[in-house]
């Protein structure tokens, strides 16, 4: 399944990319219409909408992003949560907010997911790109005196024993589910998957034998694979994260797949341009600076970064290539 875009995305990419990110204010006179002048933006607050709850990981980024953007915009931002729906909520309040640069979603890889799942019509489609600044790759844990103790070990036995292992999630057709599936399609593997209300409920089945392996962020597992009753055979993602060097890639163990989850900053379509580039440049200020990069790494949050344009580019892919899981497990 294939995703359309819309020529007005695709125009305001190539704007972006041929200038850089930085729009003329002569240039936008037709589209912003009765907007204030550009020497006037920001003479507001700027609502950051977080669609998750308070106290998670979106929630803790988020709200950091707008503790720290204020010093390079002369302006305060603020965080609300705007919950329920597996992220729709906030993300429907996001594309239907005025198209002013005063709302900024913090948007997650649901947005790519909940569509093809049948919970909400929202999609990528529906808002305008600004910049990535997290991706947090699935992990491979097992017990610790599980028999295998490499990916290539672990696959080997999952094909010599069809339907013997069980996988846990945090919730079927949530990302660590689909971390799982597309792994498993993609090593020609027979596993069960089994969704719990959590990563911390599905990392606990593991522990308690109700499960072979789970599929996690590194950080959700950290703290049980230092202690000792985990392993952790390897991680989704294109680099070894931090708190686990050890631990390869599964693309160094020969499958070129990567997975997980991650979290950008959009704005509702019709933004002005210049006002994009504007918030794009205080974002990456922040995301360049010591405080922010302490911050992920001391949380065990992934740092990865794509401009508006990349990032946009990114979020049409992962949104075909879920249709492409989804589909596959008939989830929809």
């Amino acid at each position: 399944m294939t995703r359309k875009e819309t020529s007005t995305r695709t125009d305001r990419r190539s704007f972006l990319k041929a200038t850089g990110g930085v729009a003329a204010a002569a240039g936008l006179a037709g589209c912003t219409g009765a907007l204030q002048s550009s020497s006037s933006y920001p003479s507001e607050q700027v609502e950051m909408i977080v669609p998750w709850s308070a106290g998670g990981g979106t929630d803790r980024t988020g709200r950091k992003l707008a503790n720290l953007a204020g010093e390079h915009m002369d302006t305060e931002f603020f965080v609300s949560n705007q919950t329920g729906g597996s992220g729709s909520v906030g993300f429907n309040a996001i594309a239907n907010a005025d198209p002013d640069g005063y709302t900024v979603g913090v948007t997650t890889v649901e947005i790519c997911t909940i569509s093809h799942l049948g919970i909400a019509e929202v999609n990528p489609e529906d808002l305008t790109s600004v910049m990535q600044y997290n991706f947090d790759p699935a992990s491979l844990t097992v017990p610790e005196d599980a028999p295998y103790d490499t990916v290539e070990e672990f696959v080997q036995y999952a094909k010599d024993n069809p339907g013997e292992i069980s996988i846990s999630n945090s919730g079927i057709g949530a990302i660590w589910h689909l971390s799982a599936a597309g792994f498993a399609q993609q090593a020609g593997i027979d596993v069960k998957h089994v969704g719990y209300d959590g990563g911390a409920p599905a990392t606990k089945a593991v522990l308690n034998g109700e499960v072979q392996a789970t599929t996690a962020s590194a950080a959700e597992v950290a703290g049980q694979v230092q202690d000792g009753p985990l392993k952790t055979l390897g991680v989704f993602g294109d680099e070894r994260v931090s708190i686990f060097p050890d631990v390869p890639t599964l693309k160094e163990a020969g499958y070129d797949f990567t997975m997980g989850a991650w979290r950008g900053l959009t704005v509702p379509n019709d933004t002005p341009d210049e006002r994009i580039s504007q918030l794009h440049d205080a974002y990456k200020s922040v995301y360049d600076s010591d405080d922010f990069k302490s911050f992920m790494d001391e949380n065990g949050f992934g740092t990865v970064y794509r401009d508006t344009e990349e990032f946009s580019s990114f979020m049409d892919s992962e949104y075909d290539r879920f249709a492409d899981i989804i589909e596959s497990l008939d989830l929809n």
